[in-house]
């Protein structure tokens, strides 16, 4: 049998089917391809102006490296006129973050971007192995996603950046707006399915330019290209609700391959039902193509960790990557297709001001203030934030016990026991 012709150059070898649409293509139109649906993103939506300062959220993973890597390239193509540059967070997990650090540096010297990283235990006076040494691994994605989202903005802000990228893909996407449709959360979807966020905290935007990638792709793009990112996920990530809607999106894909783009697509159309009084409360958009506000706490389809997303499984990507490597090695010229292996909800419970449209009740109307500690704008009085150091610092020891060394000179218990060890002789000094 022929070896089966790249679909778009039709003169190489096919090596790849994409996992999209299951197109066939050689390598270097695969890349220039994905480079390419990227560019169409970018400027179909606007995200950039000439000379714009832009910060890229970089954690080493492969979707934050990956966007580095296409931005770097598509700004000299294209001619963007960015300047572009690296912002990490560092949450303080050893080894986990640490590690993770050391391939954002090493990112940062090869496409020669600055790169700044701002750290928990700077901010807030806690990491996350001190956070989850005080309340478990329950619920510690939620601190995590708090405090990140903060301390995005205030890293951006250090450098006077008013632009913001993040990884964020199709997938992510998808699973945000399956988790908000459950949830029964028109207004959260609603701002979670825009490809531009305005903080509501802050004048600092964000976009997502990977918002159409799949994860899969960006996963090939990474190995094609040899780029260098951490794969290993947040030792802290629980099997929380997204790992379920994760786990149907993946099942759905399994059956219709757009799946992923339906869905992302299906959201952007319910959002667009959404009155913008409710979706961008306290905001005004006049003038802002397509921008949705954030409040404080919202989560654009980060589990806290932009690495890991709270995955279900943890390891289908891992699998994926694996096998990339195996074919690598073996030399294996031919397609390649990817199959991944796959794998409640109370919707019924009603809360109080909750949106119940059949019966005409309009959607709840959120305010938005600025936090009475911290400065931060919220949509109470007391960001999401501050609430939650709170608790923690409550249940900190409140004093340190130190003892100095003229005190311990002067102690009557270590008098007594050096007095006991003179008279005693030195045969005494080797008694434990």
């Amino acid at each position: 049998m022929p070896p089966t012709p790249c679909a778009l150059c039709n003169s190489s070898r096919a090596l790849i089917i994409r996992p999209k649409n299951h197109q066939k293509l050689c390598k270097s139109c695969f890349i220039f391809l994905f480079e390419t649906e990227i560019h169409n993103t970018i400027t179909s939506s606007s995200l950039f102006r000439p000379g714009e300062r832009i910060a890229i959220g970089a954690s080493g993973g492969k979707d934050s490296t990956v966007l580095a890597s296409v931005l770097k390239t598509l700004n000299g193509r294209h001619n963007y006129g960015l300047d572009l540059l690296l912002l990490s967070i560092d949450e303080g997990i050893k080894g986990y973050r640490d590690d993770s650090l050391e391939t954002v540096k090493r990112n940062a010297v090869q496409y020669d971007m600055p790169l700044s990283i701002v750290g928990y235990d700077e901010l807030y006076g806690w990491t996350m192995d001190q956070v989850v040494s005080q309340i478990g691994k329950k619920g510690n994605c939620t601190y995590c996603g708090v405090f990140r989202r903060q301390a995005l903005d205030r890293g951006a802000a250090r450098l006077d950046i008013k632009h913001v990228v993040t990884g964020h893909n199709a997938d992510d996407v998808a699973e945000t707006v399956m988790m908000n449709l459950l949830r029964g959360d028109l207004p959260r979807l609603s701002r979670a399915t825009s490809i531009v966020t305005a903080s509501a905290a802050s004048d600092i935007k964000r976009s997502k330019p990977l918002k159409y990638a799949y994860e899969k792709e960006i996963v090939l793009y990474a190995h094609h290209k040899g780029l260098d990112y951490f794969s290993t996920e947040c030792i802290y990530s629980p099997e929380a609700f997204r790992g379920s809607a994760r786990t149907l999106i993946k099942n759905l894909e399994r059956v219709r391959p757009s799946a992923i783009l339906d869905v992302v697509k299906s959201g952007e159309d319910m959002a667009a039902l959404v009155p913008a009084e409710v979706s961008n409360p306290g905001f005004s958009t006049a003038g802002a193509k397509d921008i949705a506000v954030v409040l404080d706490g919202d989560a654009e389809g980060e589990g806290g960790c932009s690495s890991s997303n709270g995955r279900a499984s943890g390891g289908e990507m891992a699998v994926m990557e694996q096998r990339l490597r195996d074919e690598e090695t073996q030399n294996a010229d031919h397609e390649t297709d990817f199959t991944l292996q796959g794998q409640g909800h109370d919707r019924h419970k009603s809360t109080p001001g909750a949106t119940t449209s059949s019966k005409g009740k309009r959607l709840p109307k959120q305010q938005l203030q600025k936090c009475g500690r911290c400065g931060y704008l919220s949509s109470q009085s007391v960001c999401k934030a501050c609430l939650l150091l709170e608790g923690l610092n409550k249940n900190r020891p409140k004093t340190q016990i130190s003892v100095s060394i003229e005190d311990e000179e002067n102690s009557p218990t270590l008098t007594r026991r050096m007095e006991g060890l003179t008279t005693a002789g030195p045969e005494a000094a080797n008694v434990t």
